[in-house]
C-alpha cells in the first residue's frame, strides 16, 4: 500500500513539474560530432534543438563556440542551433597552414551540408562575419539570412597597402599576448563586469599564435579585397547588430541595429538584450 502511494505521489510530482516547466527550462540534448575537411582538418560541431530554421553561430578570431553559450541555450528552445569551432580553434584540428576567410567559410558550409538543412541563418561575430559571407557563397539558396555582429559598418577599415598590413601585424609578431591584450582591452567599455571581461580575454589570448597571426592577416586581406563586393551581393539578406559604447554612435547603414552601452563583445556582455534583438531579426528573416 505504501509503495503504491509513493508511486502515485511520484507520478503526480512528475506531471506537476512537467506542466509548470515552460520553454525556458527545456534542456534539449546537444549532439557533438566531427567531420574531416578536404585538407584533412577535423572540424568539431554541435547540433541542438529543432525546427524548420537552423541558426548557425560562427565565433570570432581566436574564440570558440563556448562564447555563444548563452545564445545556444536560448535559441535552441525554438530553433535548431548549430555551432562549430573553426579550424585552429577550440576543439577542431589545428594543422591547417593558411587560415583564410575562404577556408573558414568552407568549414561552415561543410557542417551545414553535413547536418542537412535548407533554411539557414548564419550569425557571425567579428571575424565570423567575413566567414559567414564566404559560407553563404558556397551554400547559395540554403541561406535565408546573415547576421553580422559588430563586424560590418562599425567604423573599422582595413589597412590599404601591404606595408600598412605588415605594420599592423608587427606587434603581434613581436609579442602576441601583449598585443592581443592591448587590442582586446580597447574593445570593452570601462564599467564592464571584470569577470566577464577576464573570461573573454583569457580565452582569446591563449590561442595558438601562429594560427592567430595567419587568421588576422587574412582578415585584413579579405576586408581590403572582398568586403565591399560581398556586402553588396548579400545586402538583402544581411542584418547587423553593432555596439554603441558611448551611446552617441549612429548606424552607418540601414541594416544596423545598435545596442547601447557595450563594446565589441555584445552577445557575451549583454546577452539578454542581444538575444531579444537577434530573435526579432530571425523572425523577420524567416518570413
Amino acid at each position: 500500500m505504501r509503495k503504491n502511494i509513493f508511486k502515485l505521489i511520484s507520478v503526480i510530482c512528475f506531471f506537476t513539474l512537467l506542466a509548470g516547466c515552460s520553454s525556458h527550462c527545456y534542456q534539449p540534448t546537444e549532439r557533438v560530432s566531427t567531420l574531416t575537411e578536404a585538407d584533412n582538418t577535423v572540424i568539431t560541431y554541435g547540433v541542438r534543438g529543432g525546427g524548420d530554421i537552423t541558426i548557425v553561430f560562427i565565433h570570432c578570431w581566436t574564440g570558440n563556440h563556448e562564447l555563444w553559450r548563452s545564445q545556444i541555450e536560448y535559441f535552441s528552445q525554438n530553433y535548431r542551433v548549430v555551432w562549430l569551432d573553426l579550424a585552429g580553434h577550440g576543439l577542431s584540428g589545428k594543422d591547417r597552414k593558411n587560415y583564410t576567410m575562404e577556408s573558414f567559410g568552407g568549414d561552415v558550409a561543410a557542417v551545414v551540408n553535413k547536418v542537412g538543412t535548407d533554411h539557414v541563418i548564419l550569425v557571425g561575430h567579428s571575424m565570423g562575419g567575413p566567414v559567414a559571407l564566404e559560407a553563404a557563397s558556397l551554400l547559395e539558396n540554403k541561406v535565408v539570412g546573415i547576421v553580422g555582429v559588430d563586424t560590418f559598418y562599425n567604423g573599422f577599415t582595413a589597412p590599404e597597402t601591404e606595408e600598412a598590413i605588415e605594420a599592423f601585424l608587427k606587434p603581434f609578431q613581436e609579442n602576441f599576448r601583449e598585443a592581443g591584450l592591448h587590442m582586446l582591452d580597447s574593445m570593452f567599455i570601462h564599467d564592464v563586469d571584470p569577470a566577464v571581461k577576464d573570461s573573454i580575454i583569457n580565452q582569446l589570448t591563449t590561442a595558438n599564435p601562429e594560427m592567430a597571426r595567419s587568421a588576422l592577416r587574412n582578415i585584413l586581406i579579405w576586408k581590403r579585397a572582398k568586403e565591399t563586393s560581398l556586402l553588396e551581393k548579400y545586402a538583402t539578406k544581411l542584418r547587423n547588430i553593432n555596439g554603441a559604447p558611448t551611446g552617441k554612435e549612429v548606424p552607418l547603414d540601414k541594416s544596423v541595429i545598435l545596442i547601447q552601452g557595450v563594446g565589441h563583445f555584445i552577445p557575451q556582455v549583454k546577452p539578454n538584450e542581444f538575444n531579444k534583438t537577434l530573435g526579432e531579426i530571425i523572425k523577420e528573416l524567416s518570413k
